[in-house]
């Protein structure tokens, strides 16, 4: 488990890193940065590979926690983490999406629970499938 979530952690990192890059090429192409801003970046990838490399893939796959539980923590930590990373991109750019924090509760707490039910459905299909496998070769 150890094992799955560092790899996890650190292939969340590289990736979000590399993305983040590309975005501040993309969208201020010739503008200079200060180098202590590279200390954002780190800071946003951090976050961002422990919310999806470590805390989504403990709770959902190691935990065994109450589904309600889940879509909480999940949810909470979802929007304090990406408003964090926004913080850490641009200040303006929070205080500009500030209002909205409400209603991106709500919706994180919709989307996710959307999420668990039809991952939930998927996954109970899918162990279905192997233990009828298991079965038929059994016999």
């Amino acid at each position: 488990m150890i094992k799955n979530l560092k790899q996890s952690f650190f292939q969340v990192f590289a990736v979000t890193s590399v993305w983040i890059t590309l975005l501040l090429t993309i969208f201020f192409n010739g503008q200079t940065i200060a180098l202590s801003y590279l200390w954002n970046l780190i800071g946003i990838s951090t976050i961002v590979a422990l919310l999806f490399g470590i805390v989504y893939s403990g709770l959902w796959n190691y935990l065994t926690l109450k589904p309600i539980t889940n879509i909480l923590i999940t949810s909470f930590l979802n929007i304090a983490g990406g408003l964090t990373a926004v913080w850490l991109f641009s200040f303006e750019m929070f205080y500009f999406i500030a209002p909205w924090i409400p209603g991106m509760l709500i919706l994180s707490l919709v989307l996710h629970t959307i999420a668990f039910y039809v991952y939930a459905r998927f996954d109970a299909k899918k162990k279905a499938a192997e233990l009828n496998n298991l079965v038929k070769n059994k016999q």
